[in-house]
């Protein structure tokens, strides 16, 4: 029996549930108009969490899709983690004040670092995930537009340091890609920060939710993230955690 945990992910942009192709705002396919019936679909197969991401939020800096956010974590019975335009503190005790469990924090990880460390602090490692987004092992960030000087494994570590627990790791060359999850970078990042990470990008079958399962049995992997072969029918989520259970 596999503990790993299996996200579907909701993209928001303009509303509407969307994906990129490569974290390209240029390059993006429209699954739905409404995010919380998408939500609502998923809850119904199984899901026991829901990643959102607000995608306009991550480029201009601000919760656009807040409202859509709040909705869907009070009025579904489901667990809600959410990521994209959370850029201060006040955005962070928002979202965890109406209902969010999970806030997760990628741009402000790398310009605010203490900041971030003081949220660990004051809210837990169970509530501030740090999203890493990596180009070739360093970290982008503000939508992916930006990319740092910093390799994933150095801030994973200063932030295990610092109490954080969750890491949600996402491979930017894979990622919406459906070419299979970089499976050796989260493993390296596993093993050198000891924290739980969640896989993301790439995911096109069974197979991979399989592959990221087996690598859970010997890493502190522990859970994956999976959208775009959701949205194409490659699988339904519903095979995705009837595999993970087997």
């Amino acid at each position: 029996m596999s503990s790993i945990q299996v996200y579907p992910a909701i993209d928001m942009k303009g509303g509407k549930c969307v994906r990129l192709y490569q974290g390209d705002y240029e390059q993006e396919t429209i699954y739905g108009d409404s995010p919380f019936d998408m939500a609502k679909k998923f809850v119904d197969e199984g899901a026991a969490w829901i990643h959102l991401v607000d995608l306009d939020g991550a480029k201009d800096g601000e919760k656009i899709h807040a409202k859509e956010v709040i909705r869907i974590a009070k009025e579904l019975p489901v667990n809600v983690q959410i990521g994209g335009g959370i850029r201060s503190s006040e955005d962070v005790s928002y979202y965890l004040d109406h209902g969010v469990n999970r806030v997760i924090i990628g741009s402000l990880a790398i310009s605010q670092p203490e900041l971030v460390a003081d949220l660990i602090q004051e809210y837990g490692g169970d509530r501030i995930v740090i999203g890493l987004d990596a180009k070739d092992g360093m970290v982008a960030t503000h939508g992916w537009l930006e990319t740092s000087s910093q390799s994933a494994i150095e801030v994973g570590q200063y932030f295990a340091s610092k109490g954080a627990k969750h890491v949600i790791f996402t491979d930017i060359a894979t990622d919406g890609t459906l070419q299979g999850p970089n499976l050796k970078a989260n493993k390296e990042l596993a093993e050198a920060t000891g924290l739980s990470i969640i896989v993301s990008g790439g995911i096109s079958s069974l197979e991979d939710i399989e592959a990221v399962a087996e690598l859970s049995k010997i890493s502190s992997v522990s859970g994956v993230i999976t959208g775009k072969a959701l949205y194409n029918n490659r699988f339904t989520l519903k095979e995705a955690l009837q595999t993970i259970s087997n």
